[in-house]
């Protein structure tokens, strides 16, 4: 028995085949890692620009909706405001308009008023407009110098019209004296008759 060699339970020092196993994976890990690294890179630069394009994108698109409702703002402002003078019988709606326009804003109430200290509301300003520039009014008093009224004691009979015959496709003659008899109740009502 002797000639058998004795089998040792001790460690030998010569390297360990956990380690050399664990160092291998390590590298080959190592070596995945280099290799794939190029590709991320290229990856995360590629999501980068779309990223950064869809940022640019949402910009542009913050910006149109915020002209778009700066141009719906001024167009109620305006439609607002031309109502008033309307309603109010401006007879010459456009010069008003140019005129107070730069004078009215919308305050933080949604409502339009004037500018200024005393920040009038829009109906209570454009009276006080209309006051001092009655030019923009209708004419109180029809006619002038040289303007020929008609006759009160008229050779024509009052034609009366009814509303319910009143409709399209009705013939010249009827469409005329309709328009004249609407024509003549309207200067009698203007004169007071």
């Amino acid at each position: 028995m002797s000639d058998q060699m004795p089998i040792e339970n001790e460690p030998t020092s010569g390297p360990d085949v956990r380690d050399i196993v664990r160092h291998a994976i390590e590298e080959f890990v190592r070596a995945e890692t280099k290799k794939a690294e190029p590709a991320y890179k290229a990856e995360l630069e590629e999501e980068r620009k779309r990223r950064e394009g869809l940022e640019s994108r949402l910009n542009q698109l913050v910006e149109e909706n915020r002209k778009a409702r700066a141009i719906a703002e001024e167009a109620d402002r305006n439609s607002q405001i031309r109502s008033e003078l309307q309603r109010l019988g401006v007879a010459k709606v456009d010069l008003a308009f140019r005129a107070v326009r730069d004078d009215i804003t919308r305050g933080e109430d949604g409502r339009l008023h004037a500018k200024g200290a005393d920040a009038k509301p829009l109906p209570e300003y454009l009276n006080k407009f209309l006051e001092e520039n009655p030019e923009l009014l209708p004419a109180r008093i029809a006619g002038g110098s040289g303007a020929q009224t008609p006759s009160r004691n008229s050779s024509q009979p009052a034609a009366h019209v009814d509303l319910d015959k009143i409709k399209p496709g009705m013939s010249k003659e009827e469409l005329d004296r309709v328009r004249q008899e609407i024509s003549r109740l309207a200067s009698q009502a203007l004169r007071g008759a």
